[in-house]
């Protein structure tokens, strides 16, 4: 990725640490996952994954303090206690897709049942890709780090202009997502 490195023994000039901090573990994944997947009440994630009281309850504690999941009474029966992702919990959607595809591409015989496909018409979703800022899909041989004072500046010495940015909605807006709260 070009000549300029990242400071690989710092750990604050990096964003993998933190999130690492917060989600560098299965059960963390787990129950993000599950989250994605409609669940909400301790006692559903305790069932269906199958995961010990303590560490479940040490996992969405955690959740919950890194602002991934929201804790609240719920509406019907105020005693009992609701996790909903955030919307900094929707935002790792990407993440998990992107780590799920990796592990069906080289993992053993894990075949995908269900398919996760596209609400519009119901084909499975393509790989999760890098992209510029125009919507390019990138790929290693087109990332280069560098300095932020030289934003925009060309290898050859000229200046990029902003180009049309693709925008790309919010997963927590999404109406779909929504739906499956």
């Amino acid at each position: 990725m070009g000549d300029l490195r990242e400071p690989l023994r710092d750990l604050t000039a990096c964003g993998l640490p933190e999130a690492l901090e917060v989600m560098g573990e299965r059960w963390s994944f787990m129950i993000l996952r599950a989250s994605f997947n409609g669940l909400h009440h301790f006692e559903e994630f305790l069932s269906e994954l199958g995961i010990a009281r303590n560490i479940l309850s040490n996992r969405l504690a955690r959740l919950v303090e890194h602002g991934i999941l929201d804790r609240a009474p719920c509406a019907e029966d105020r005693r009992r206690i609701e996790y909903r992702l955030t919307e900094k919990g929707f935002d790792l959607l990407p993440a998990m897709l992107a780590l799920r595809q990796w592990g069906q591409k080289y993992g053993h015989e894990v075949i995908e049942n269900p398919v996760l496909v596209d609400e519009l018409d119901r084909l499975p979703i393509g790989p999760v890709s890098i992209l510029a800022h125009d919507g390019r899909i990138l790929g290693p041989a087109d990332l280069r780090l560098v300095k932020p004072e030289t934003l925009g500046l060309r290898a050859d010495g000229s200046r990029a202009e902003a180009g049309q940015r693709l925008e790309l909605g919010s997963y927590a807006e999404d109406p779909a997502i929504r739906a499956a709260e």
